[in-house]
């Protein structure tokens, strides 16, 4: 029976699984309404971004309580199943989470053994926290959960899942942003907890004209004829009597300052006025003062104080951003003075992301009419920007990828698996050397295997998956990038040894010595050995066979994975590796159950899962066929006539003719310590034996004759 055979039968299979779903929202108007009874009602998805607005009525009024939405539409951050995790997340008008649920996820630490429960308890921490805050994850905190301080909210972490919860904690964050900018007038494409800070400890008293000169105040004047000439060659040309009349006449004298930064609103505003000013605004939040002259009022003949001014509006980077008024009646300080008839005291809230670092593009929107049953409206803006000088606020740090922060905490272990690495490269490198005491050897091999069950295994959460197979050709096949693994940094690093040594040796690397599972395996059997347990050792042909077997269950695997990744997900506990390592066998005990029946197989045949079974075995397997060495030394004797590696061989991997089969090779080096040994290499203890052989010489006749 040849591989193809194999492999007919699992797409025969896979051709009756389900479809790939597709990766986008689950929930309708309807389901959202069983999510949100009245007194709440649920509107019509919005334009902009995949949400749903939440109204309650309150009173007369209609009050808008927030957005609903699904990460997967906004954020589809591939888990490490390849699959995004698909949330629901409610947000208010301030950007304050009102709600996260789980409503689907694929990862695997989640799906059994530890179970939903801590990814729901963790999700539900988000609730009262701000997108304005910097979220953190396992910071310090306070004693009750979740702690908060200063602009920074710090979420417990679940243990054996960081890297889940970072990748969820992503995907919450940036979906809840995507809503924030388009409907909340969040600050487009930049964090907000990225943003250059205003400094509250500079301050020095200045006068008016100092702070004119200075650029703290922006003072700008307009004209008749600048105001006619934006009209130019429009409908709304000669339309302005009082313009084409004088001028030279002020259309508008306005002065334009950031009020809430200490050095100038209090040089500018009344003690009083700065107090009340202070007290209206929350950490975050901005003040802009605006006083006007002339014609043109900001304020407008229909303004009612507390709302929105609708005759000057402000954008950043086109973005644009409201502008309040805080109703507090400001009050110049004494000594200044201006010609102004008009104050306005505007806040733009914190969680609108307003850069104190980038220029305030300002426009004051100017409308003439044309007809009298249904006039026709000309809009033209009298545009002009202002930048808060830079000695006045404190740049941000660069924005480090959201990845570099598992990095970090797991410093001191990458190092230590480094080191670990290294000394193990250079031992292969070397392998005569290492080989050459047997006993040692033996010794120093089980040592490195207890390393690889505790260190790599338990300590560092380096067991490699299938999964991780699985979860990036998911991820490449959706368009998302592999960016997802990094989240894991032990399992990045130890990918990339993996990948190197697949090019130098072949599959045997991992399998042999660095697989956590594996050396449990190896452990076990030699547990059945000195217990003098009966060891089965199938035959050559049957052997051959059911070596098969593993690239059937890795080709089911990937095809399910390509279109029925619901499948995939059952198929690949077919895996102990989560239940034996990554779990510590804490789990249903089905799972206990298998992982446990396949060591205690290994105590009777050598390594059974990881010779007939094993997916990620297959896989590498096949990728080790890009491998440049043939690194095993032989013999020409090899096979012709000497068996002897071939038959002290366990895991199969030498042909009678003594040719080896790196695809099946698990660089255990016992076929290196037999050709490099005088007691065991029969074609060398033939050559020690010659070696000895006393030579007799026949004596001459003539000689004998003498004597």
């Amino acid at each position: 029976m040849n591989l193809l055979r194999w492999l007919v039968c699992p797409v025969v299979c896979l051709a009756l699984l389900c479809g790939l779903p597709a990766q986008a929202g689950v929930l309708d108007k309807a389901a959202l309404a069983q999510r949100f009874p009245p007194p709440l009602t649920v509107g019509d998805k919005v334009a902009e971004v995949p949400a749903w607005p939440l109204f309650k009525q309150n009173g007369t009024m209609t009050e808008l309580v927030g957005y609903a939405f699904e990460s997967i539409d906004l954020a589809p951050v591939p888990g490490f199943a390849g699959v995004p995790v698909n949330l629901l997340v409610v947000i208010d008008p301030k950007g304050t989470f009102l709600d996260v649920a789980v409503l689907s996820q694929h990862e695997p630490v989640f799906l059994e053994g530890l179970g939903e429960a801590p990814l729901r308890q963790f999700v539900s921490q988000y609730r009262g926290l701000s997108l304005g805050q910097n979220i953190d994850l396992g910071g310090a905190r306070s004693p009750g959960g979740a702690g908060t301080d200063a602009g920074r909210a710090h979420l417990d972490g679940v243990s054996k899942a960081t890297a889940s919860v970072r990748i969820i904690n992503q995907s919450i964050l940036s979906a809840a942003l995507k809503v924030a900018r388009a409907r909340l007038g969040f600050a487009g494409d930049r964090d907000p907890g990225r943003l250059a800070r205003i400094r509250s400890d500079l301050f020095q008293s200045m006068p008016l004209q100092q702070l004119l000169d200075a650029g703290l105040v922006h003072h700008v004047r307009v004209l008749n004829r600048d105001v006619e000439r934006l009209f130019a060659g429009s409908e709304g040309a000669g339309l302005d009597p009082q313009a084409l009349a004088r001028p030279d006449a002020v259309f508008a004298d306005l002065y334009l300052t950031w009020a809430s930064v200490p050095a100038i609103g209090r040089n500018l505003l009344a003690p009083r006025s700065w107090n009340r000013l202070q007290g209206r605004l929350e950490p975050g939040d901005h003040a802009l003062l605006v006083m006007s002259a002339g014609p043109y009022a900001i304020g407008g003949d229909d303004f009612v104080r507390g709302s929105i001014p609708r005759r000057i509006v402000l954008r950043q980077d086109k973005l644009p951003f409201e502008m309040r008024d805080l109703d507090i009646e400001p009050r110049l300080a004494d000594g200044v003075r201006l010609p102004v008839t008009e104050l306005l005291a505007l806040r733009v809230i914190g969680q609108a992301g307003l850069d104190p670092a980038r220029a305030l593009d300002f426009a004051l929107p100017v409308v003439r009419s044309k007809g009298i049953v249904y006039p026709e409206r000309i809009v033209r803006e009298i545009r002009f920007s202002y930048r808060l000088p830079p000695d006045y606020w404190t740049a941000p740090q660069a924005a480090a990828p959201s990845w570099q922060a598992s990095w970090q905490a797991h410093r001191l272990q990458l190092a230590l698996l480094g080191g670990a690495l290294a000394l193990l490269a250079l031992a292969l490198l070397a392998q005569r050397r290492l080989v050459a005491h047997a006993r040692r050897f033996a010794w120093l091999r089980r040592g490195w295997l207890l390393f690889t069950v505790v260190g790599i295994g338990y300590v560092f959460r380096g067991q490699l998956s299938i999964v991780n197979l699985t979860g990036a050709l998911q991820a490449l096949l959706a368009g998302r990038g592999l960016g997802f693994l990094l989240f894991d940094p032990m399992t990045v690093a130890l990918w990339g040894f993996v990948l190197v040594s697949l090019l130098i040796w072949g599959r045997g690397t991992f399998c042999g010595w660095l697989c956590p599972f594996g050396a449990l395996q190896e452990f076990a059997a030699e547990a059945g050995r000195l217990l003098r347990l009966p060891q089965a050792k199938p035959g050559r042909r049957l052997d051959a066979h059911l070596k098969r077997i593993k690239y059937g269950v890795l080709a089911v695997i990937l095809l399910a994975a390509l279109f029925a990744p619901a499948q995939a997900d059952r198929l690949v506990e077919i895996e102990p590796f989560k239940t034996a390592i990554t779990l510590n066998f804490v789990r249903a005990w089905p799972y206990v159950a298998y992982a446990a029946g396949l060591l205690a197989l290994s105590a009777f045949v050598y390594k059974g899962f990881c010779r007939y079974l094993c997916p990620l075995g297959a896989g590498l397997a096949v990728l080790g066929r890009l491998r440049l060495l043939d690194w095993i030394p032989r013999r020409a004797e090899c096979g012709t006539p000497c068996q002897t590696c071939r038959h002290r061989c366990g895991y199969g991997a030498i042909a009678p003719g003594g040719k080896v089969d790196y695809g099946e090779c698990f660089q255990c080096l016992e076929c290196v310590v037999i050709h490099e040994s005088d007691t065991q290499c029969a074609p060398r203890i033939l050559a020690r034996k010659r070696g000895r052989t006393i030579v007799i010489v026949p004596l001459d006749a003539t000689t004998d004759r003498r004597r």
